[in-house]
């Protein structure tokens, strides 16, 4: 009777034990001298972790041309929150290639050294934003929340708990904590054009936007700074060229050479970007060295 009991409390444990794997697990605390920048990860059985990036791209600020406004904008917004000053939430819209992301990777090997920290968050993980920001609220370094590419289609999660996060929760807002997007477009939720007889006019000619449109551009208001950047002229797209190729170690004259080469490759890409102008030099130096 005894061993058969005995038996029954095993399988009992064991049965417990599977069960508490597949419930979701608190979130901990990663080694935060690992890295200066973190993925967010959530895994099966909904488990979640902050995954240290072990290589961080070496984009500095000087690295990036053509853009010294938007520059500007996000370097003093950064700086402002790295010294413990008030900053605004950033959301970075507009052309595609254009250093959006980079900036931010700049900004972050600018200001590591002095406790800037950079996570990484999927927009399908928006939902686990809170987690995220009770997990660093007490610590003494300054976070980065970031979030690449958003966008929403209507009635995705994430895009309320965003909201809820940039202003309008009942919890205050985590001074250590700032959120910064880019999107490629400036409203973040798709637009058509049934939504424009929303709109009413007064008696006296001014225009209201009705509740569907009020809705759609509500989240990109709560983003306390918007930085816009524009597609690149051949002159801006040739100068950033000539910069990479001379990081890249290609001498003036073969510089002034691969001019025309350079608007090419832009012309088949279908893009005078800052990201076609960096594959062009990669491709360009690679072929200078492999002929030297």
């Amino acid at each position: 009777m005894n061993a058969a009991f005995e038996h029954l409390l095993q399988r009992a444990e064991q049965l417990m034990h599977r069960l508490e794997a597949t419930l979701p697990q608190a979130l901990s605390q990663p080694d935060w001298s690992a890295s200066s920048a973190y993925r967010y990860r959530k895994r099966s059985a909904g488990r979640s972790s902050l995954q240290p990036v072990r290589h961080i791209g070496a984009m500095r600020l000087a690295d990036l041309k053509e853009i010294d406004g938007q520059k500007d904008k996000i370097q003093r917004n950064t700086l402002q929150f790295v010294r413990g000053q008030l900053a605004n939430n950033v959301l970075l819209t507009g052309a595609r290639g254009t250093g959006k992301s980079s900036l931010i990777r700049a900004c972050l090997n600018e200001y590591a050294a002095r406790g800037l920290r950079l996570i990484e968050v999927d927009k399908a993980d928006l939902t686990d934003l809170p987690d995220i920001v009770d997990l660093v609220s007490e610590r003494s370094e300054k976070f980065i929340v970031f979030c690449d590419d958003l966008s929403f289609e209507d009635g995705e999660p994430g895009y309320k708990a965003l909201k809820s996060i940039l202003d309008g929760s009942v919890a205050a807002t985590t001074p250590n904590v700032l959120i910064y997007a880019t999107s490629n477009r400036r409203h973040l939720l798709p637009e058509y054009m049934k939504e424009n007889l929303t709109f009413t006019h007064s008696d006296d000619g001014e225009v209201h936007p009705g509740e569907v449109i009020e809705e759609k551009i509500s989240l990109s208001e709560r983003f306390g700074l918007w930085v816009s950047f524009y597609p690149f002229s051949q002159d801006e797209y040739l100068a950033i060229v000539a910069q990479w190729l001379g990081a890249f170690g290609v001498g003036s004259t073969a510089i002034e050479l691969a001019r025309p080469q350079a608007l090419v490759w832009a012309l088949e890409r279908g893009s005078r970007s800052g990201r076609v102008a960096y594959q062009f030099a990669r491709d360009y130096a690679g072929q200078h060295a492999l002929g030297a």
